[in-house]
């Protein structure tokens, strides 16, 4: 007598759409509770992959955000996706996120509305691209200051701060500096 385990079969493609499904609303819930955390939040929406394995979060809007576009939607967007790219990293397997959409809210406000976003997402990385992010990142995530290049996990994650992504595009220095930074991510 065979006492194995038998293997349950596989859902049918059908029923694996509609657990798909099912999920996606369950997240896209979550991520309204958060914007609603901080009204107005919506302004400057987040973007990305649902699943992402990497969070990047930008503390105040830059150029691209103020005209429209979505969260680490311009030049500095291009640039994490490059830098995490010759990382490795699925490029498309990204969320990006403000941790302060909007001038003058709670602050308190913004680290709950952050917190649930990581929740929410559940990416294996998060990475904040300036100091507001890296201060708002430790603040709604209960970890120490967060230091440039410096990984730390926390909660099966790492978050890692990279000093200040779309400043260093005008700077060489400074943007091979937030390279070496952002390497502590393949570490």
């Amino acid at each position: 007598m065979n006492s194995a385990p038998k293997n349950k079969p596989l859902p049918a493609p059908e029923e694996r759409r509609r657990l798909r499904a099912t999920v996606d609303a369950r997240v896209r819930a979550e991520l309204a509770h958060a914007d609603a955390l901080v009204p107005g939040s919506d302004v400057v929406p987040s973007a990305g992959d649902l699943y992402a394995a990497v969070l990047l979060v930008k503390g105040l809007p830059g150029p691209a955000e103020e005209s429209g576009g979505a969260a680490v939607s311009g030049a500095d967007g291009d640039a994490a996706a490059k830098a995490l790219a010759a990382l490795g990293t699925d490029a498309e397997s990204v969320f990006r996120t403000l941790s302060r959409p909007v001038a003058d809210a709670d602050e308190q406000a913004c680290a709950r509305r952050l917190r649930w976003t990581v929740e929410a997402v559940d990416p294996l990385s998060v990475v904040a691209l300036d100091a507001t992010a890296a201060a708002d990142c430790s603040a709604a995530c209960g970890l120490p200051a967060l230091r440039p290049g410096r990984a730390v996990q926390s909660g099966g994650r790492v978050f890692l701060y990279v000093d200040g992504l779309e400043a260093s595009l005008a700077d060489p220095a400074r943007k091979r500096r937030v390279w070496e930074q952002f390497k502590a991510l393949a570490e």
